[in-house]
């Protein structure tokens, strides 16, 4: 741990680039979904994470953890999603004070079409100008960072408790 409250130069250079790729990079996927799908990349996760899960279906308050969301925002995006006919909310089966999110067929179909456009801009803009070993790095660097962010993995879309690298798991475009 560093005493000096201010970040040396290489540190420096690093964050700036970091901050940069932070503002940048979601622009450019917000741009491509929109520009191709219709989306934004907070509604295509939304859909993506449904995607994923037994039964393409999530009570709400679970899928605003697994995105990263409060209840509010999501509420507004699955209205949304509803209207375009790809989610539905209803009572839970299970506890009819617990509404749930269901990814429709209509919703799968949606994300089937969006994800090779999606894993194209991705890897266009992220793995195309990474050789074998940047990757390798940026996997590390991320992994590293992540678990600093979300120790518990509370977060769904965070793959780092769902992936085993040994097996060769991959983690959806989303």
């Amino acid at each position: 741990m560093h005493e000096e409250p201010w970040l040396d130069d290489d540190e420096q250079r690093a964050w700036r680039r970091t901050a940069a790729v932070m503002t940048l990079l979601p622009a450019a996927l917000d741009a491509q979904l929109q520009r191709d799908a219709g989306l934004t990349q907070f509604s295509y996760l939304t859909l993506a994470m449904l995607s994923e899960t037994p039964g393409r279906t999530l009570p709400m308050s679970a899928l605003a953890a697994t995105v990263n969301s409060s209840l509010s925002r999501l509420s507004h995006v699955v209205a949304r999603l509803e209207q375009q006919g790809w989610v539905t909310r209803e009572p839970s089966p299970e506890s009819g004070r617990v509404t749930v999110a269901r990814l429709t067929d209509a919703g799968l179909e949606k994300v089937r079409q969006t994800a090779p456009g999606h894993a194209a801009e991705v890897r266009r803009l992220i793995f195309d100008v990474l050789d074998d070993t940047g990757v390798e790095s940026l996997a590390c660097v991320t992994a590293a960072i992540l678990g600093r962010l979300d120790p518990s993995g509370g977060l769904r879309a965070n793959p780092l408790n769902r992936l085993s690298p040994e097996a060769g798991d991959r983690p959806a475009t989303g």
